[in-house]
């Protein structure tokens, strides 16, 4: 195959809408891994991803007379923006198909530049031959979103700009893979100049269309694919995709949404920016790539390809982000119903973070914890499993349990009619190690805890819900303690949630 694709790009035409974006040297994040780590940060774009780059360049290519009928694409929301702005710069009427599950902050983007946006299918692949009913019906003319080569070309500008702009050796480019446009066209180009740059691709877990046409030697089709990463979720890549990538690809890599979620992470401390999944892709394969093959001390690069994210989903990328980094670790603990044991659990945790306290009494015996506990590394969750194990406290890790993860850790608790002469508080504590083994000891052994939920906030109060079982002879004393603890605190026993859902049914 003659290399076609490198001509399209030094003829692409995209900085009429596009930045020359750059690259960004990435401390905390080459510190860590031990070595020299940049982002292309195509997040920084006018759409906030690179999209923009490919679907001007073949709205260029058509003749005036067939933009004057209108185009139409199909898209999970960046290559949507990308064609209506282009559109819109052209002055061409778009009509853009999307799936129904597109964040609303990509469909109202789309609308900004004055598309109309069709919502159909729950997949790329459904939108996809939705718009191709409505192109042949109305006669339109279909911007595809990575199977063309203009678009193609577009896109390998970016890996155009990486050589152009970074004169040290190099040895891989990393990129976010979903139906192949962005590494069809940085592959070609990056190839044709310098072959011994390794181009390597990252695909989310459960959209592998990619890795699994390569392995396989042909294109194959998912039955279904991960939403996680939904800028990336595409069944099947493309034709010429499929064949450049056959040629220039290197390798592949496969990441989960938890080291997504950290990679995000990572980059927002490196840059303040916060990736969209898809777009945080390429940084996690990089980050995997180097732990699993012990590279050090090399120039890597990663495209950071978009920033569309919808608010509402960083609550689960922060709560995944530990997880990823194997910062966080879950664990079930057993200990026994008696005053005392909480404290005693506690000191075998040591100094390290907890992040997460479930429990509720269920019997007289013993009693079951969910806790999250910071750790350094995945040794260190078998140091705490061995130390509580050798104390005779039965201990399971839940870290890799996707069921606990997304489920369990919110569902921890129920009625519990034995546990007599519960009074139910709220406290709130200053945030820091050590402040809720330090609420414990101040706690004493006084009285048996049925129930207890800590969950760390990221914020400088600690918040903390607790059930203790406090006789009548005992409540005297019971308010001495809260008023010498110095804490903030409020009777919730009365609280109509608890008593619909956790005290006696």
């Amino acid at each position: 195959m003659t290399n076609k694709y490198k001509k399209y790009t030094d003829e692409a035409k995209v900085y009429d809408v596009a930045k020359r974006t750059p690259l960004d040297y990435q401390a905390l994040l080459s510190t860590r891994l031990n070595n020299q780590i940049y982002l292309k940060r195509e997040d920084l774009q006018s759409v906030f991803s690179f999209k923009i780059r490919g679907a001007y360049n073949k709205l260029t290519h058509l003749d005036q007379k067939i933009r004057d009928k209108g185009i139409i694409a199909a898209s999970a929301g960046n290559h949507a923006q990308g064609v209506a702005m282009a559109a819109k710069t052209l002055g061409c009427k778009a009509t853009i198909v999307m799936p129904k599950t597109t964040p609303t902050i990509k469909t109202n983007a789309v609308r900004k530049f004055g598309a109309e946006v069709v919502l159909h299918g729950i997949s790329l692949y459904e939108s996809l031959e939705y718009a191709h009913e409505i192109e042949k019906k109305k006669g339109l003319t279909f911007i595809h979103p990575f199977d063309d080569p203009h678009v193609i070309g577009g896109q390998g500008t970016i890996g155009k700009e990486i050589l152009e702009d970074f004169k040290e050796p190099l040895h891989a480019i990393f990129v976010c893979v979903g139906g192949g446009g962005l590494i069809s066209g940085i592959a070609a180009y990056v190839k044709a100049v310098n072959p011994e740059i390794k181009v390597i691709g990252v695909e989310a877990k459960d959209s592998e269309a990619m890795t699994e046409a390569l392995k396989r030697k042909e294109r194959i089709s998912l039955d279904q694919v991960s939403l996680f990463a939904e800028g990336a979720a595409v069944k099947q890549i493309g034709v010429h995709n499929f064949e450049i990538a056959s040629k220039y690809v290197d390798e592949m890599v496969v990441v989960d949404n938890d080291e997504i979620c950290a990679a995000i992470k990572d980059v927002f401390e490196d840059t303040r920016t916060i990736l969209e999944p898809a777009g945080a892709l390429a940084a996690a394969g990089l980050k995997s790539y180097v732990l699993k093959n012990n590279i050090q001390g090399k120039n890597l690069i990663g495209i950071a390809s978009g920033a569309n994210i919808n608010f509402d989903r960083l609550r689960f990328v922060a709560e995944r982000a530990e997880l990823g980094e194997q910062r966080e670790a879950i664990l079930s603990v057993t200990i026994p119903e008696k005053p005392g044991a909480f404290k005693s659990f506690c000191d075998l945790l040591g100094a390290r973070n907890i992040t997460e306290f479930n429990y509720r009494y269920s019997d007289t015996n013993q009693a079951q914890i969910f806790v999250g506990v910071t750790i350094s590394n995945a040794k260190d969750t078998t140091t705490l499993l061995n130390n509580f194990n050798e104390a005779g406290l039965s201990a399971s890790d839940l870290t890799q349990n996707e069921m606990a993860k997304l489920h369990l850790r919110y569902m921890v608790g129920g009625h519990a009619p034995d546990a007599k002469n519960e009074l139910v508080y709220r406290f709130e504590f200053p945030e820091k190690p050590g402040a809720l083994l330090s609420f414990l000891t101040n706690m004493g052994e006084n009285w048996n805890i049925s129930l207890f939920h800590y969950r760390n906030h990221g914020a400088d109060i600690g918040r903390v819900l607790v059930g203790m079982q406090v006789p009548k002879k005992d409540q005297e004393t019971f308010h001495k303690f809260l008023n010498d603890l110095e804490y903030p605190f409020y009777d919730e026993t009365d609280n109509l949630g608890y008593k619909l859902f956790l005290g006696k049914s």
